[in-house]
This record gives C-alpha cells, sequence and structure tokens, in this order.
C-alpha cells in the first residue's frame, strides 16, 4: 500500500496544518490513534523528505500492514514546523531530527515529548563549488552554516576538523568562539535549508545529509570532509508527545524502524554511506 504523503514548509505551515487536520478526520493525534479500522491503526508522521520519508514509505509498503499501522506521511522542508504541528496534535509522531537537536528545542520550547532510540545517521560535510580541498579556500573566504545552535556547533567542529580555524575550549561552540583564524574566514549563518540552494553564493557550506541528497549532492562522493557514521551522537529519532510514548501502535512504528528489513533498506538505499543505520 503506497502511503498518503503531504508536502509542508515553513512558509506554508497554514496549508500544511490544514491537509494535516483534513487526515486527522480519520486518523493521527493521540485522540485518532484509539480507534482503528479493520484492526489497522493509522498514524500520521511529519518526515524529512529525504531520507526519512523513504524509509516510512519503505516501511508502509513492506512491513506496517502486517504489523497493524499504517502510515499517512506529511513531508516537511524544514526543522520547525514537524515539532510545532506535534505539540498542536497535526501529528502522532515525527522523524526528522538528532538528539542534540530534540534537546536543545525541548529546553528552548517547553514541548512535552519523549523520543526513542536513533534510527539512522546523516553525516554533516564541507561542500564548495570553488575548491575541491579545504587548504584551497582563499583569505576572507565566506563560510555558510546552520544558524540553530546544535547544528551549528556540530558545523564548526566538524570544519575544525578540516584544519579550517581552531575553536575555544566550550561546550557547544558557536560563530562567536573561533580563537585561531588563520584564513579570517567568515562564517555566514543560515537556516540549514537554504544552504545547499546558496552553495554557488559561498566559498564552501557545512549541509545537513538530507538537504545535501535533496540538493543532488552525494555525501560520501561530494563532501570535501564528511562526519564518520561510527559512533556519531546525531543519530535520528522518532520523536512523540509524552502521553503517547506507550501507544501500541507508536511502539509497533519504532519496533519496524529498528528492525533487520529497514537496516537492510537504508544499507542498499544508500549502500555508499550517504545514510548509515544507527542501530
Amino acid at each position: 500500500m503506497r502511503p498518503t504523503r503531504y508536502r509542508a514548509a515553513a512558509l506554508t505551515a497554514a496549508v500544511a496544518m490544514t491537509m494535516a487536520a483534513c487526515s486527522g478526520e480519520e486518523s493521527g493525534g493521540s485522540e485518532q490513534t484509539d480507534g482503528t479500522t479493520g484492526g489497522v491503526t493509522t498514524l500520521t508522521v511529519g518526515a524529512s523528505v529525504t531520507p526519512h520519508a523513504e524509509i516510512l514509505e519503505f516501511i508502509d509498503d513492506e512491513l506496517a500492514a502486517d504489523a497493524g499501522i499504517d502510515l499517512e506521511i506529511v513531508e516537511y522542508t524544514d526543522y520547525i514546523q514537524p515539532n510545532v504541528q506535534l505539540a498542536e496534535g497535526q501529528l502522532d509522531a515525527n522523524f526528522f531530527q538528532h538528539l542534540p537537536y530534540y534537546e536543545a528545542e525541548v529546553e528552548e520550547k517547553g514541548y512535552e515529548f519523549e523520543h526513542f532510540d536513533g534510527v539512522h545517521i546523516e553525516p554533516f560535510g564541507v561542500y564548495s563549488s570553488s575548491v575541491t580541498d579545504l587548504e584551497d579556500l582563499p583569505d576572507g573566504a565566506q563560510i555558510g552554516v546552520p544558524n540553530d545552535p546544535s547544528n551549528q556547533a556540530r558545523a564548526l567542529e566538524l570544519l575544525q576538523e578540516g584544519g579550517v580555524f581552531a575553536l575555544a575550549d566550550v561546550e557547544n561552540p558557536s560563530v562567536f568562539d573561533i580563537a585561531e583564524n588563520p584564513k579570517n574566514v567568515e562564517l555566514v549563518e543560515l537556516e540549514a535549508a537554504q544552504l545547499v540552494r546558496t552553495l554557488e553564493d559561498f566559498d564552501a557550506a557545512v549541509i545537513n545529509g538530507n538537504y545535501a541528497l535533496e540538493g543532488g549532492l552525494n555525501p560520501a562522493e561530494d563532501a570535501l570532509v564528511l562526519e564518520p557514521g561510527e559512533d556519531n551522537p546525531y543519530a535520528n529519532l522518532v520523536a512523540v508527545r509524552a502521553e503517547d510514548v506507550e501507544d501500541p501502535a507508536i511502539l509497533t512504528l519504532d519496533e519496524l524502524l529498528h528492525s533487520d528489513e529497514v537496516r537492510d533498506f537504508i544499507s542498499e538505499r544508500w549502500p555508499a554511506g550517504e545514510i548509515v543505520p544507527a542501530f
């Protein structure tokens, strides 16, 4: 069965909420998972387009029916609305964020969420359309980095590993924590989704793995520097409202996300390590 899929973005949040509400007439939200149709429970899950929605689509096509669930997948191109709409009850769960981002969002916004274990890792990469080695960055180079704190710290640490500059010894560094800057690089903060679209405007940019893939980049082949997948703390996970963390259908979804079938799908779909199973 092919899942119902919607596309949502920050600038069209009202449209996305309307569509999610329409699908909610049949399912989605804690009030809807109380009922089933023919023994099947429908879950409305928000996800980034790649790879999250692809993984969920595989589950819905191949595994969900036998497990007694059906997925309605709402696609997002931003990192804000999935948590907003989960909190507002438009979604049963979301699948787009790693643990440090989740923790920062919960602390800042006061969301009453719970999360499950990580499913996959999207290695961060440094990309450029003008140089093939970070050593060739010109003096005063402009480098685009994400503007949200958890991903910015991750980006800066990757640039440090690539020898671009040295950071002060602080936890979760920001653009204000560069201790040594031999190339006098200028860091330009942008919303993460914008970096792949504006890559040619910079000498280099640090781009999230999902957005790199959506933009036609292959992290394993195109990144000048790429995070390792092993012992990577940025595994992407499923988040739910705290009241739904023991919901049987949601527990079933998390079990499927950590199945051998999903691990094999990730490894076969992204064989060069563009996406790495986290279990």
